[in-house]
Formats: C-alpha cells, sequence, structure tokens
C-alpha cells in the first residue's frame, strides 16, 4: 500500500508541475502587454518600461517561471496587477464561496445520486425504474445555466420565494445548489443503476437472500459495496467537475466566488490572478483523481496489489 501511495502522489505532483508550466509559458506569449493595461495608454514610454523593469518582466520566461514556480510552491501566487493584493488572499475569499456551493451540491449530487440509482435498479424495468431514468436523461441533457435561468424565473422572480442573486443569506445558496447539483445527481444515479443492476443478479446476492437476510441489507451491504468501482468513478471525477463548474452557476447568480474572479482576471489580462486561477483548477483535478485512486485500493486491495505485483 506504501508503494502503491508512493508513486500515486508523485505521478500528481508531476502532472501539477507539467500543467504549471505550460500555463506560464502559453499565457506569457499571448499577446497583449499587462503593464500597458496597468498603466493605460496615456503613460511613456519610460514609464512602461521602468514598471516592467521593477516587476521583473524584462528578465529571460524561463527565469521568471522559476521565480514564479519557486513562490508558488510556498502558497505565493504573486500580487494582482489589476487588484494589487495577493492572489492567495483574492482566491481564498473566492475560494469560500465556491467551496460553500460546490460542497452542497456535491452532497445533493451523492445523496440523489445513490438513492435513484439504487431504486432504479431494485424495480429494474418497473415504472418508477423509467420514470426516474427519464428524469436522470432530461437533467444529464439540460443545460446547468438553463436550469439555472429556469430556476430563477420560477422561483426568485416569480414566486419569491429565494433571492434572485448574491450571497447575503443562506437561502441565496438554495438555487445555485440545485442548478448545479441536479446534472451531478443524474449521471451518478445512470451509473449506480448499471452497476447495481450487474450486482444484483450475482450468486452471492441470492444466497444471501436465501439466507433470510434484509432486504435492505442484502442491497446495502452485499450489493452496493460490490458495486462502488464505477460509482467512486464517476462521483470522484464528478467531485472535481463540480468545483470547476461551479464557475458558470457563480456567474448567473452574481456569487463573488472563483468564476467571477477568473472573468474578471481574463479580461484585465492579470498574468497572476489567470495564473492563479488555473493552477487552483489543476489542483482540485489531480487532487481528485489521486483521492479516487486510493479509494480505489481501499475498495478493492486487488487494484494495489495485481498493479504493483505486476511491476
Amino acid at each position: 500500500m506504501r508503494d502503491f501511495l508512493i508513486k500515486r502522489v508523485l505521478q500528481a505532483l508531476g502532472v501539477v508541475i507539467c500543467i504549471s508550466a505550460i500555463t506560464f509559458f502559453v499565457l506569457n506569449i499571448v499577446p497583449g502587454d499587462p503593464v500597458r493595461i496597468m498603466v493605460g495608454d496615456m503613460a511613456d514610454e519610460a514609464t512602461v518600461q521602468q514598471v516592467r523593469h521593477n516587476m521583473g518582466l524584462d528578465r529571460p520566461v524561463w527565469e521568471q517561471y522559476a521565480n514564479w514556480f519557486g513562490k508558488m510552491i510556498t502558497g505565493d501566487f504573486g500580487t494582482s496587477y489589476t487588484q494589487n493584493k495577493t492572489v492567495a488572499s483574492l482566491m481564498g475569499n473566492a475560494f469560500g464561496v465556491t467551496a460553500k456551493l460546490a460542497g452542497f451540491a456535491y452532497l445533493i449530487a451523492l445523496a440523489f445520486g445513490l438513492v435513484v440509482g439504487i431504486l432504479a435498479a431494485v424495480y429494474h424495468g418497473k415504472w418508477p425504474d423509467r420514470l426516474l431514468m427519464a428524469l436522470s436523461i432530461f437533467n444529464i441533457s439540460a443545460p446547468s445555466f438553463w436550469v439555472a435561468i429556469i430556476l430563477q424565473i420560477v422561483f426568485a422572480l416569480n414566486l419569491k420565494w429565494f433571492p434572485l442573486s448574491g450571497i447575503k443569506t443562506a437561502a441565496a445558496f438554495v438555487l445555485p445548489t440545485i442548478a448545479l447539483g441536479l446534472r451531478y445527481a443524474a449521471s451518478i444515479a445512470r451509473v449506480t443503476r448499471t452497476s447495481m443492476l450487474e450486482v444484483l443478479n450475482q450468486d452471492y446476492m441470492r444466497t444471501a437472500e436465501a439466507k433470510g437476510l434484509k432486504r435492505g441489507s442484502i442491497i446495502l451491504v452485499h450489493g452496493l459495496r460490490n458495486a462502488l468501482i464505477p460509482i467512486i468513478t464517476v462521483a470522484g471525477t464528478q467531485l472535481g467537475d463540480i468545483f470547476t463548474g461551479s464557475l458558470l452557476i457563480e456567474s448567473v447568480f452574481a456569487m463573488p466566488g472563483m468564476g467571477k474572479l477568473l472573468l474578471d482576471a481574463i479580461n484585465a489580462r492579470d498574468l497572476p490572478l489567470i495564473q492563479g486561477g488555473v493552477m487552483y483548477i489543476a489542483i482540485i483535478c489531480v487532487g481528485v483523481y489521486l483521492v479516487v485512486d486510493i479509494l480505489y485500493a481501499v475498495v478493492d486491495p486487488r487494484i494495489r496489489l495485481g498493479g504493483e505485483g505486476a511491476e
């Protein structure tokens, strides 16, 4: 298990380093001068060059990258060109909003996805199965921003049950959470149903039923555990998608999260803030996949034993 963990952690670190290098070099060759944007068109060339020198932007790109990466691993992502605040503090404030939204949405997605998937598998071929899967297909097909707008029109503008935008009250998170979570709940439900159908037809399930065990215990204890591998795969990747996919929902509901922060940074060509935002997305995704790999090994030891043994 230790060798398995070390290997996966090293792979994750390698991916993060590659993404950081690609991000830095690509952003630095994109047309546009961030210094000119900062100082304005009225500034003379001498002022522009002085500001560029003070910011270290006149040094070779590889040297800039080495300096930026060395600071990044200590948590220092630099200072925003436009807001004159540290990128870490700006992302920290915005991440709090995004984490709440993504966390609530993920809990809804996981809870509804598992329950709906299990029920659909248990009632396979009957009307509950057909109804639940039809709803799942609809939720997968409907874009999240469209669902968000419909929820705003119905529950915020017409019924006035929830705020239209902002984060002033806890109720402001209800509509964004539903809009974000439904799509991922549908995906988890479909995978859960498929995985459970394969397990329910196994001999050990019929043996457990013949022993007189309760139906609920058979499904949850014997069935769900053996169906977890594909569910973990989808549920794990959905977590990363929710943290990154929440950016669009935040824009629809005017929430001051990572979405608004990154959009403003892109429009202003605020390179340190863009780089920090990209690394945020990369670290979230890589971290989630690392956790998924570890959960694979915990749920099914054959994965780590077989993989390491073959090597």
